[in-house]
């Protein structure tokens, strides 16, 4: 089993980044594609603004549109995989870390990833 190098942890920090957003990409054109099929010759009226739906407006709503292929859930899951990668990057960290048995960096990114989850889940409207 090869060691856990700095570089090697790099090359899978590197990896984990580049197809995380190349899928959050992909998720989010291919929801775009499908509103664009249902909507696209429809006129939008800019006078009166009209946000998200509230059933998009959590993860679980957000995930039952995207199983259930409606273009705006898809929409919104490829941005919330696009907010997920850098999350997952210091998840991947404190586990790399871990592995080096380096007790230090592995608490401070810890706390790192503690602060980012709270941000995430207690933002308010």
């Amino acid at each position: 089993m090869r060691a856990w190098t700095d570089e090697r942890v790099e090359g899978v920090i590197g990896a984990l980044l580049r197809w995380g957003v190349i899928l959050a990409a992909a998720v989010v054109l291919a929801g775009g594609a499908m509103y664009l099929v249902r909507y696209g010759a429809t006129i939008p009226d800019y006078r009166v603004f009209r946000g998200e739906p509230s059933d998009l407006r959590d993860v679980s709503g957000i995930v039952t549109g995207a199983v259930s292929r409606r273009s705006r859930g898809l929409i919104q899951f490829g941005l919330l995989l696009l907010i997920a990668v850098p999350v997952a990057r210091v998840a991947f960290s404190v586990v790399a870390f871990a592995l080096q048995r380096d007790r230090t960096y592995v608490v401070v990114t810890l706390i790192v990833l503690a602060v980012l989850l709270y941000g995430l889940t207690r933002a308010g409207p």
